[in-house]
């Protein structure tokens, strides 16, 4: 087939192609227009860190696009009929319905937290169904599909050059990594590999009515209907976690080419890493499982969202205490240099040309947020003034997403510098009070002079030209 796409707008831009295997300068499909499709979740549960990571990591993605000049349509789904879903509303009583409304609303709320723009559409499973009949009688009328006694199962024996694009492995090698999705499989395949297209209802269950009878889609069909429906036979980016490469995203592959007869329909396929904690994948299992909410309890959404952007998409990130204390810190002092800058009409006369640059750089470079956070980071050490709050407006805020609203910030600066005048007499009175006692060795004195200043809520920080102090 002929290469639908063109050039790129921003020349430099390189992007990571999971089915390549490689960097390649992005070019898509129409000037100056991206088409993004990321796999959304399923809203059995509220939303935990490995959801924050993914669409943190295509939050950046989508604006770091838009800031280049492309026009973004950013489609996410809700998987919001799923046996686990099913499950749990039958285990309280309620209606499928309830459970995946409930937690849908949770990921918005937290998504929103931690800044993260809105998608252009929201697609569900329960809204796409006479797209994804439709599919699976194509699929069947080509002969990539049969009927079997419990539902409809797509037959990877009649295009098996497809198999692997993603991972390069078998299916056998990559059983483990699949999440034990992959064993969902039912009585009426012929083959292994082969995956459930169309699901027959069982007693009791929610259930539509197809031409195979009355049930509901299998878990990959529901994707690679929504996404042609919305672009198309062919789109620019395919993104998800690194878990959703096999067996989602390459039955994707397998339904999507061999409906439409075009190849490839996707032109980036883009993975984002795990999300571990203290060096092991993070799960219910290990006991190390951690809800959005959650972390919210020790750390503030954008803090977090600090955190979690200062590891390359593409690379697994270890949560431990020490690195999330640590990105707070780094967070805190962003905040605190932009209120600075803010509160000043004076420009700091620094050439902030070459930050620009490389922080442009990291970004054109597969989204280098790490990269480009280390420039935030430099300039926030070096420079004040009125133009650095420009420029970390459109850099840390526009790009990165990890600045409040100003106004915001100025009113934290005015509310800090007024409980700082409360406490400032008496600190620095317990300060010289302090010294004193050091000086003469009496260090139990000390000692309860430094816990009296924490108490109320002062941190002492010595250093060679002597104790400074801040509240926490």
């Amino acid at each position: 087939m002929t290469d639908k796409r063109r050039s790129p707008v921003r020349m430099t831009l390189r992007v990571y192609d999971t089915r390549s295997r490689e960097k390649r300068e992005l070019s898509t499909l129409e000037d100056g227009k991206v088409s993004m499709y990321v796999c959304g979740i399923t809203p059995y549960s509220p939303s935990h860190l490995g959801h924050a990571r993914c669409y943190l990591a295509f939050d950046v993605v989508h604006r770091w696009l838009e800031v280049s000049g492309y026009d973004v349509e950013y489609v996410q789904n809700f998987t919001d009929i799923d046996d686990k879903i099913l499950n749990i509303s039958d285990s309280e009583g309620v209606d499928f319905s309830v459970v995946a409304n409930r937690n849908i609303d949770d990921y918005l709320e937290v998504m929103d937290a931690m800044n993260v723009l809105r998608a252009d559409y929201y697609p569900r499973v329960t809204q796409a169904i006479p797209e994804i009949i439709d599919m699976i009688s194509t699929l069947h009328e080509k002969g990539h599909a049969y009927v079997g006694d419990d539902g409809v199962y797509f037959e990877i024996d009649t295009a098996p050059e497809k198999f692997g694009q993603l991972t390069g492995q078998t299916l056998e090698m990559v059983r483990a990594g699949a999440g034990g999705r992959v064993a969902d499989t039912g009585s009426g395949k012929r083959d292994h590999r082969d995956f459930a297209l169309w699901k027959l209802a069982k007693p009791g269950e929610p259930s539509w009515q197809s031409p195979w009878g009355e049930g509901r889609p299998g878990w990959h069909i529901e994707c690679s209907a929504m996404s042609l429906n919305q672009f198309g036979e062919n789109f620019d980016i395919h993104g998800g976690g690194h878990d959703l490469r096999f067996p989602h995203h390459e039955a994707e592959i397998f339904q999507s080419e061999c409906c439409t007869g075009s190849e490839p329909v996707v032109g980036y396929w883009m993975h984002n890493g795990f999300v571990n904690v203290d060096g092991e994948k993070m799960s219910k299992s290990l006991d190390n499982f951690w809800t959005i909410r959650e972390a919210f309890e020790n750390h503030s959404p954008l803090a977090l969202r600090y955190a979690l952007l200062s590891v390359p998409y593409r690379n697994p990130i270890d949560l431990t205490p020490e690195f999330l204390d640590e990105a707070t810190m780094h967070f805190d002092r962003l905040v605190e240099a932009y209120g600075e800058a803010l509160s000043t009409q004076v420009k700091s006369g620094a050439d902030l040309t070459g930050a620009t640059e490389r922080f442009a750089a990291a970004m054109d470079d597969d989204f280098n947020t790490r990269a480009a956070m280390i420039e935030v980071q430099a300039v926030v050490s070096s420079n004040t003034g009125s133009d650095v709050a420009a420029w970390l407006e459109s850099h840390a805020g526009e790009v990165l997403g990890l600045l409040p609203p100003s106004e915001e910030v100025l009113a934290g600066l005015a509310k800090a510098a007024s409980a700082r005048a409360e406490v400032s007499e008496r600190v620095e009175a317990l300060l010289t009070e302090r010294e004193s006692a050091r000086n003469s060795k009496d260090w139990s004195r000390a000692d309860e002079i430094r816990d009296e200043l924490a108490s109320i809520d002062v941190i002492v920080e010595d250093g060679a030209e002597g104790p400074t102090w801040r509240l926490g």
